[in-house]
């Protein structure tokens, strides 16, 4: 708390410090007995930088210890730092020690009060999955989840969390043999043999390039597979789905048990983040995945475009040189990837991102990474690959949040939490999706859809452990079967989105 609100510097040599409450023109700031007194020169919007020292033309801007960017123009102690006066530049490759992170002291495994299916996979939830290979047969795949809905027949199961179409936009109109199919088949075999679903139905067309055949289904789960073409159309196609829901059904009733969460699979997402994305939220979720690694489970942090610039970071955390070079191949592939596409990994910070205060990608990725917490990276995952490892894990997914959390859930997550400060809605059945706000204004403002307020962190209502303890045992209750808001808002029937590259034809 200064004379002009409270203002955060969060490190001693950082060029900026971030008002929490905003800044009118002329406010009185002092951050310590290092710094010299100054005013505010202009208003400072809340959650926005404002310079604590003069910073040169060309000189970097730094937070966190880090440079998130480069001054474009003379900024001037007291001065509001943002995309007005700070540019980006692209980041030199850092010379990487891995191997120097300890591994955190194994803690007495707690339980959860999961569901285990026959073969001892564990699932969060019980869910019948639609399964559709290509668009045409979307509209069957909801024809029948909504008249399984409505005709009461789930009413009989009360232990079946429901029933959801997992429909997409793509499936035909592509190679027969390159790796946009590939990924597709990838992300939807993923899904398949999540443990979320305890009961498939799979529905295809007929004559689409994805065919069902080729999808990896389960042998472990009851499925009932068809195409719309030799069903005899979409009615016929429709009335055999649910009948094959009702079979599913009498085989799915379950009773959950107390297994330890060492078996929880922790998505890690950000959308929607603002300036305290990075003060808040995600060092706080960064702690519950330090607690779910210390008890044997697993944290996956994806979006490899909002690491970019903090890559550095998570690679000398890496069990090896072999962890850290792949983690680093997948960043080379998204400076080329963008380049080819005429872009520049600097677009990705979103209108919204820049009105709650980021002002580049560094400095998005650089809170982004805080979710990730302090342990050793153990594995490094392409989209939707089945995650193996324990510990720290890195999928590469893109940063669009729907697209970046179906990677994960195919790769099994059966946990999501997500932090975010513009307010973004989302779920992902069959997953459980935890809303994390990064801010109290936000979260009264949205306060359905979020379940935690990460913001009395800000407020000096809760320290980012007592924050990130607080988020760790909501993620063993959700994982125990209490809903979540986007649960019980309805949320996760129009979310999944597989990434799609190669040629649409």
């Amino acid at each position: 708390m200064t004379a002009g609100g409270r203002v955060l510097k969060l490190r001693p040599d950082d060029s900026v410090a971030v008002t929490l409450d905003g800044l009118p023109p002329g406010a009185p700031l002092s951050l310590g007995d290092d710094d010299a007194a100054l005013a505010a020169r202009e208003a400072v919007p809340p959650g926005h930088k404002f310079a604590v020292v003069a910073v040169a033309q060309g000189a970097p801007v730094t937070k966190y210890g880090q440079v998130i960017g480069y001054a474009t123009r003379p900024i001037a102690a007291g001065e509001h730092v943002h995309v007005h006066n700070v540019g980006f530049a692209d980041t030199d490759d850092a010379r990487i020690t891995t191997g120097g992170v300890a591994a955190p002291d194994p803690v007495e495994p707690e339980t959860f009060q999961g569901i285990v299916r026959p073969d001892g996979r564990i699932a969060t939830r019980n869910y019948v999955g639609i399964i559709t290979s290509v668009n045409c047969s979307a509209t069957v795949a909801k024809l029948v989840a909504e008249r399984v809905r409505a005709s009461g027949m789930l009413a009989a199961h009360p232990s079946v969390d429901g029933v959801v179409a997992i429909t997409h936009q793509t499936g035909c109109g592509l190679a027969s043999d390159g790796e946009g199919l590939e990924l597709l088949r990838r992300t939807l075999s993923g899904y398949a043999r999540h443990p979320n679903f305890g009961g498939l139905v799979v529905v295809g067309l007929g004559c689409e390039v994805n065919q069902i055949a080729e999808l990896e289904l389960p042998t472990n789960t009851a499925i009932t597979s068809m195409t719309i073409q030799d069903a005899g159309g979409t009615a016929a196609a429709v009335r055999a789905g649910v009948e094959g829901v009702g079979v599913l059904l009498e085989k799915m009733d379950v009773e959950r048990q107390p297994v330890p969460v060492s078996e929880l699979i922790l998505g890690l997402e950000c959308g929607g983040s603002d300036g305290y994305s990075g003060i808040t939220a995600n060092p706080a979720l960064g702690v519950a995945a330090d607690l779910l690694v210390a008890r044997g489970g697993t944290a996956v942090l994806g979006e490899t475009p909002e690491i970019y610039g903090a890559e550095h970071l998570l690679a000398e955390r890496a069990i090896d040189d072999d962890v850290a070079a792949r983690l680093l191949e997948r960043i080379a592939w998204w400076r080329d990837y963008t380049a080819k596409h005429g872009g520049s990994l600097d677009n990705n910070p979103s209108p919204g991102n820049k009105d709650g205060g980021i002002s580049t990608i560094l400095e998005k990725s650089l809170g982004a990474v805080a979710k990730s917490g302090t342990t050793p990276l153990t594995d490094v995952r392409l989209f939707a690959e089945p995650i193996t490892a324990k510990g720290l894990v890195f999928m590469d997914t893109p940063g669009y949040d729907p697209v970046s959390v179906t990677g994960m859930v195919a790769g099994g997550a059966n946990v999501v939490c997500f932090t975010t400060g513009r307010g973004s809605v989302y779920g992902c059945k069959p997953v459980p999706s935890l809303k994390l706000a990064t801010n109290s204004e936000m979260y009264r403002r949205m306060s359905e859809d979020m379940d935690i307020n990460c913001g009395v962190i800000a407020d000096g209502e809760a320290s980012v452990q007592e924050a990130g303890q607080t988020i760790f045992d909501r993620i063993v209750a959700t994982a125990s079967g209490e809903q979540t808001a986007s649960e019980i808002l309805g949320f996760g029937d129009e979310e999944f989105a597989p990434w799609q590259l190669g040629a649409v034809m």
